[in-house]
């Protein structure tokens, strides 16, 4: 078995809470040595967004948070006070033996203490440097502070999330972190291609390698608009501003949530053939030949009509009964799963979604398994997310060659 794909990229990771942090995870789940970078005495500033928080082995709170637990596998921690000049020495050394920065501090900020990407590039020409912020590192937003809600809301993911106002409804925020995860995922996707056009890789004659790194600039907002795909498409072809639909699709029809007797179940006919077999299934296939749902571009302009009509048939029937008549009529379907229901699926169970791992605290703890399949380079290696600190004695004995005598001294200076 060969080994990762990034075997042998160090990635050092002066980010914190979630986009950043979750840029450099992909990292290490794709075989880099990621080194977190925390506060000293402090830590990540997720290490406080709890409760709930990972309980240890005797039933009391850890400073483990659920975000920190899901944002910082396959990473090392290391402590560090950035404010004293040898703190960023320390980092200097750092980058001078690493491949990638990555990094989610205010514009600017990271100048003052002469970290930022012109400083280190000076360091480490071959230097990958990513910076993540809310707005990007120019424009008259560059400066300004802020959080997932806010992009979705300035990027226009709430105003199409929602039930429209005619049914009562008010733009909503995704339940998750949406906005920091589509920004931390462009993140680890630039910092792969800053990489490659670094060292090569193309077949010769096409591309030889420049042998230099560069800067990444993540802006959340910029994430979000370019994660509206289809939605941004109509507005910018045709002027026309998507609306709110609940859970209404917005290509084949019908394509929604539908009430059951006992619950509910996500339908999508993507095309008219499969929505007559949805008629059919359901018992009523003269519905397939009805004028003002014949064809998907009519069912579009009829789009109430048609969902009241199949609201009320679906009403008469169970979950699981629809669920295997759609299976049998080979119509998309699914139903709407919390959590405990969506990691008990058995198609999820087989594709080993959720992983157990050692943890120094917990003795064990369960993570979400990175999506990603290789067949010859399979993503087998989890660690736990580190404690703060864990690895500052490690990482500084090994890559800096600090004695106990040096680490014993930083330590008393608070600087690690």
């Amino acid at each position: 078995m060969s080994a990762l794909p990034l075997s042998g990229i160090r990635v050092l990771d002066l980010s914190r809470v979630l986009a950043g942090p979750l840029a450099a995870q992909m990292l290490g789940d794709l075989g880099a040595e990621v080194i977190k970078v925390e506060r000293a005495g402090a830590g990540d500033d997720s290490r406080k967004m709890g409760p709930p928080f990972l309980k240890d082995t005797d039933g009391r709170d850890t400073r483990e948070s659920p975000i920190l637990l899901g944002t910082n596998r396959n990473k090392k921690s290391i402590t560090l006070d950035l404010a004293k000049p040898e703190g960023q020495e320390i980092v200097r050394k750092l980058v001078e033996i690493s491949d990638v920065v990555v990094e989610n501090f205010k514009v600017g900020d990271l100048k003052r203490y002469g970290l930022d990407h012109e400083s280190l590039r000076a360091i480490n020409p071959r230097l990958v440097y990513c910076s993540v912020t809310g707005f990007g590192q120019s424009g008259p937003y560059a400066p300004r502070p802020g959080y997932d809600s806010i992009f979705q809301a300035m990027g226009g993911l709430m105003s199409v999330t929602g039930y429209p106002d005619e049914e009562g409804g008010a733009p909503v925020k995704t339940g998750p972190s949406i906005a920091d995860f589509i920004g931390g995922q462009f993140a680890a996707i630039g910092v792969l291609a800053a990489l490659y056009e670094r060292d090569g890789g193309l077949p010769e004659g096409r591309k030889t390698a420049s042998g230099r790194g560069q800067q990444v600039d993540i802006a959340l907002l910029d994430s979000v608009i370019a994660s509206l795909t289809h939605y941004t498409a109509q507005y910018l072809a045709t002027g026309i501003v998507p609306v709110r639909r609940g859970t209404q699709g917005n290509g084949g029809l019908p394509s929604q949530m539908f009430p059951c007797a006992d619950g509910a179940v996500m339908v999508v006919c993507g095309n008219d053939e499969q929505y007559r077999r949805f008629c059919s299934a359901l018992g009523h296939p003269e519905l397939a030949d009805d004028p003002r749902f014949v064809t998907n571009s009519i069912r579009v302009q009829n789009r109430k009509p048609l969902a009241d009509t199949f609201d009320a048939i679906t009403r008469e029937w169970k979950q699981q009964d629809i669920l295997a008549a759609m299976e049998n009529a080979g119509v998309p379907a699914g139903p709407i799963y919390d959590l405990e229901q969506v990691f008990n699926d058995p198609q999820v169970k087989h594709r080993g979604m959720s992983v157990e791992v050692p943890h120094p605290l917990s003795g064990t703890v369960k993570l979400a398994a990175n999506p990603i399949r290789f067949s010859d380079t399979p993503i087998t290696r989890y660690r736990a997310p580190p404690t703060m600190g864990q690895h500052t004695n490690e990482v500084l004995k090994e890559l800096l060659g600090a004695d106990d005598a040096e680490l014993a001294r930083l330590a008393q200076a608070r600087v690690i």
